[in-house]
């Protein structure tokens, strides 16, 4: 897989190579069986409950790395 290296200028004024796109070209070749690692539906459960708490918990309740400093 080859990587698009980019020449952008950099805070100095010096050029620098930056990574650019670096993928391969097409569509997912099927899904992540994601479900057979988690081994009781108790963990079942209780991953979901975390992902809904990521994804539609208001910001105050957010804790660590997840909160931003300022609301967007």
């Amino acid at each position: 897989m080859e990587c698009k290296i980019d020449k952008k200028e950099n805070w100095e004024g010096k050029q620098v190579d930056v990574l650019g796109e670096c993928y391969e070209p097409g569509l997912a070749k099927g899904t992540v069986p994601w479900k057979k690692h988690l081994e009781s539906r108790a963990e079942y459960v209780a991953y979901l409950k975390q992902t809904e708490r990521y994804w539609y918990s208001p910001n105050d309740e957010w804790f660590g790395s997840e909160k931003r400093k300022t609301p967007a």
